[in-house]
Parts: structure tokens; sequence; C-alpha cells
């Protein structure tokens, strides 16, 4: 957080330097934003293969072949997740939220992509249909399904609460789905459990300190954000323990409600669909020894 008053004098040609205009650090024009009419035409006549209802304040695993649709849905109330992707084949494989960032912007929607962490840095999934499209940026700079929190967890809880225990954290609550679903210990699922994307979230930075901020949620039941597979998927998704986290996170206070995940087999792969294949930098020329 920058000081209130600083402790340096700025130098005389401070105003000019601070007018200096900002560059793009990933400039994504070589980065085809991809054509969803495909996509979107493949839904015609899709099965439903699975459904899981993650409860309120707790978390659930799904799986999601190559070529699949999974919806995240709100079912009974506003309520935020938190949404961990690994490949299924791979757990060392998984979301980087960072780099997405820097590739999309703080908040994802529809034609966003979630990418995996290096060395692998492929398309993992494709968002093809957020109902909250409408909300865009409000006043207070704010948006929904955010890649810059990281997850509620319960270290920072007794961080910030003089020592106070908390066992719902979404990083908590992803950690036993995970060594339930892969018959892991849970300090070894622990180390697998990354950061976010934060579904229906809506969140910015404070414009005079830069601060993270939460506000309540515009999601209402119906609402759902919706992905493609673009390789085997490993699922979690934690229903936050701050409901629609309009006053805190890590709490018991909050109305929380559960949120429903379903899976969509097309009946055919959208028309020119390949899957993403390896990343395309031969690491032999500076990382391999």
């Amino acid at each position: 957080m920058k000081p209130s008053q600083p402790a340096h004098a700025p130098p005389s040609d401070a105003a000019a330097r601070q007018k200096i205009a900002p560059v793009i650090c990933y400039p994504t024009e070589r980065l085809p934003r991809p054509d969803l009419a495909p996509y979107l035409a493949a839904r015609n006549g899709w099965t439903r293969i699975s459904e899981t209802l993650v409860p309120a304040r707790d978390a659930a695993c799904f799986d999601v072949p190559a070529g699949h649709f999974f919806r995240i849905t709100s079912v009974d109330g506003p309520q935020v997740g938190d949404l961990n992707l690994w490949a299924a084949a791979d757990l060392d494989e998984r979301f980087f939220s960072g780099k997405t960032r820097a590739l999309h912007g703080t908040h994802l929607s529809a034609g966003d992509s979630m990418w995996s962490c290096l060395p692998y840095l492929r398309r993992m999934a494709l968002i093809t249909e957020d109902s909250l499209d409408w909300y865009g940026f409000d006043g207070f700079g704010g948006s929904v399904h955010d890649v810059i929190g990281t997850r509620c967890d319960p270290y920072t809880h007794a961080l910030l609460s003089d020592g106070g225990q908390y066992h719902h954290c979404c990083h908590s609550n992803l950690t036993r789905a995970l060594a339930r679903a892969r018959g892991m210990d849970l300090p070894q699922a622990e180390m697998r459990v990354h950061d976010v994307l934060n579904v229906f979230m809506c969140t910015g930075f404070t414009r005079d300190t830069g601060q993270y901020f939460m506000k309540a949620s515009p999601v209402r039941p119906g609402d759902f954000l919706e992905f493609f597979a673009e390789i085997d998927l490993l699922g979690a998704l934690s229903a936050c323990p701050g409901g629609d986290c309009s006053a805190k996170h890590s709490s018991d206070e909050a109305a929380c409600h559960p949120l429903l995940v379903e899976v969509f087999r097309p009946l055919a792969p959208p028309k020119g669909w390949r899957g993403a294949g390896p990343n395309g930098y031969d690491r032999s020329h500076g990382l391999a020894r």
C-alpha cells in the first residue's frame, strides 16, 4: 500500500514522469480471439453426463473430458465460488491465474481462456458464455469473475484475526475436496491447491490505496458461467463461506448457498476444434540442462 504521506519530496519533473503513457505488458494481438460461434453451435443436442451440487461452505471435485462443456450455476441464492483446474492426467499442470490475468485482464468473461502454469502454458478451458457479462465495470471499478484474489485461507484469517481459527475457508475446502477425489493425504493435497478464478465474485482495486476490495455480487439464481474443456480436466469448486461477499469472507455468519456444476457432452466437437497442444517454446535452448 502506498503511503498517504510520502517520506520523500517529489523531484522537479515529477508531473512529467507521472504523465508518461502506459504500455501493455503482454500485447495479445497475435493471440487469436476465439470465434465462439462454433462452440455455441456445438451445444445443440448436447447431453448432460454429470452434475455436482457443491454444498454451501464446502467444495467438490468434478471431471471434464476434453471437448466437453461444464457450467457453474447459482441455484438457491447469491453465492460466489472459487475454482481450481488441473490437467486430469498430471496435477503438476494447473491453472495459472497470474498469467491469465496478464493476458486477459483482471476479470474474465466469454471469449477469455484459462491458461495452465509453466512450463505447459496452454489453454485449459475457454469461457463460452457468461450470463453476467452485462455488468461490465461499475463506478467503483468493480467487475465479476476475477483473477486477482488468491482464495480465502485459514493462515491469512489467523494473521488478521489475532490467531482466530476457521476451517471452512476456500483453501481448506479445496484441499479436502482434492484429497477425497484423488486419495491424497491433506498435506499432499494442500500443495496442489492454487490461486483461483473467483466465479461470480465482484471485486476491484480502490483508487486511492490500490487495495483489493469485494462487494455484493450481482449473481442471482439462474446465472451461470460456462466453459469448454480444451484438455482432460479435474476441477474443484468451493462455495465461499462469504456467500455473496457483501461483508466478509471466512465467516459462519454470511448467508451461503450451494452451487451447481454440470458437465455436457456435445454431439460433435465444435467445428475446427483440435484441442490444446503443447506450448511452442523449445526448452532445450535455455532451460534444459
